[in-house]
């Protein structure tokens, strides 16, 4: 393995736990505390997530660097592009339609649950699928 291989493995799964532990753990349980209500959770959530987004735009920016310099073969190639790809449709699309909603209900409205929230969790999902598939590949190669 060369130092770029790895160096993107450690991107991969550093990412892939972050996704797992905020998206799939922390957000689901913060509606869950007492004393959190929706608005609150959405403004926690807001916050968590703006930062989680911005940190994963660094390590995919790293991730596309370490594998253009280690030259990985091209199926995990693909996986990568992938991966990113679904970042930049999270940010690019569902983000923008998420933060409108959140900010109607911060500002005190009632409105109704957003499909984008739906479209969010399938596209986390196949970006974590792409991730590992992403590592695994790189681990094998």
């Amino acid at each position: 393995m060369t130092p770029a291989s790895a160096v993107a493995t450690g991107v991969t799964f550093v990412w892939l736990g972050m996704v797992l532990a905020i998206s799939f753990l922390e957000a689901p349980l913060k509606f869950r505390a007492p004393g959190v209500d929706l608005r609150l959770g959405l403004g926690i959530g807001r916050l968590v997530f703006r930062a989680l987004n911005a940190v994963e735009a660094v390590l995919a920016v790293a991730l596309i660097v370490m594998i253009f310099i280690a030259g990985p073969p091209t199926g995990t190639v693909v996986a990568a592009v992938v991966t990113v790809a679904v970042l930049a449709v999270q940010l690019g699309l569902v983000r923008p339609r998420l933060t409108r909603r959140t900010d109607r209900v911060l500002a005190g409205e009632d409105a109704p649950r957003s499909k984008s929230h739906h479209v969010y969790v399938v596209l986390e999902t196949a970006k974590v699928a792409a991730l590992l598939v992403t590592g695994i590949l790189l681990l094998t190669a």
